[in-house]
């Protein structure tokens, strides 16, 4: 049975006290967990190593070994068992077997923070992801944990937790043929614990306000997990994505994600996975594999200077 894996929001403002990632003027820094159990703490690491695969490695020995300190323990306990790591692009994917689900809640979400603060400062990660026995890690719900990054674990401090803003988003939905994009602005209402992104992609799955177009996204799809990193948005359905609606052609439904994210400042590429796989393709053209610039070629000609305005 999987231990329920759920960052405790007294948890994450806990996390908000560890040190960030470092620069060419400051040293390394190796993460334990306090022996209460209850925080990670950052020590000085001094490293021997000067290569990146070499500073990476040694990175690495030190989840797994005890501290100095009898205050603190390792970030990775004993009884868990790493089977390797290895880079895709510039994201570490950390490999464990089945005694990960060993843990329980607290200190999977230690080792996880320890784990992914230690590794993002290794030269050329971006961005850690946790396997188990092949497969990307899951919460109890069969949920994919995603990619993750030092802001994984921190919360909005104080007042600004559940305060709600207000802005206007650019989404793309198909036309009635299926065969354009329609360009639609909605302004919105939202709580500040959500990122942009995942507005984005929410009000894309729950389809557009105006009468001339259609949602893109099948039916009954859920969203995994959004965040972004250098520029590169990683999207994360569930299967649900895979279930075809061929009266919208599959640029069709592909682009009016990666152009509806690609209109935020911060978004230059867009991924799309599927539980975390991104081995296979949408349909016939379209590798999850690929990173996707922005594309306005399908876009609705009228529609590029009449489009839809909504609010709520």
């Amino acid at each position: 049975m999987k231990k329920l894996f759920f960052v405790f929001p007294l948890l994450l403002l806990l996390l908000c006290g560890c040190g960030d990632k470092q620069d060419d003027t400051e040293g390394y820094h190796a993460y334990y967990i306090n022996k209460e159990g209850t925080k990670i703490v950052e020590t000085d690491c001094d490293l021997t190593a000067k290569e990146e695969e070499k500073i990476e490695k040694e990175l690495f020995e030190t989840l797994t070994t005890a501290p100095d300190s009898i205050e603190y323990t390792n970030a990775i306990p004993s009884d868990v068992n790493v089977t390797g790591y290895n880079m895709s692009e510039t994201q570490l994917i950390v490999n464990f077997d089945n005694s990960y689900y060993s843990m329980d809640a607290m200190t999977e979400v230690l080792c996880r923070a320890a784990v992914v603060r230690t590794m993002m400062q290794a030269p050329g990660v971006s961005c850690v992801s946790f396997y188990v026995d092949g497969a990307p890690l899951t919460d109890e719900n069969g949920t994919v944990v995603g990619v993750m990054t030092e802001e994984s674990f921190v919360e909005n401090p104080g007042e600004q937790i559940n305060a709600i803003q207000e802005t206007s988003v650019t989404l793309y939905f198909s036309n009635a043929e299926g065969n354009r994009l329609i360009k639609e602005t909605q302004t919105v209402h939202y709580s500040s614990n959500i990122s942009v992104e995942k507005l984005i992609v929410e009000r894309l799955l729950e389809g557009p306000k105006s009468k001339n177009a259609r949602a893109t996204i099948p039916t009954g799809t859920k969203l995994v997990s959004v965040s972004t990193v250098d520029g590169i948005c990683y999207v994360n359905f569930d299967e649900g994505f895979l279930n075809q609606n061929y009266e919208i052609q599959e640029a069709i439904v592909m682009y009016s994600i990666i152009d509806s994210l690609a209109e935020l400042p911060t978004v230059n590429k867009v991924q799309i996975a599927v539980n975390g796989d991104t081995s296979g393709k949408y349909r016939d053209e379209f590798s999850f594999g690929t990173l996707y610039d922005r594309n306005l070629d399908y876009i609705e000609v009228n529609n590029k200077e009449e489009e839809e305005e909504t609010s709520e």
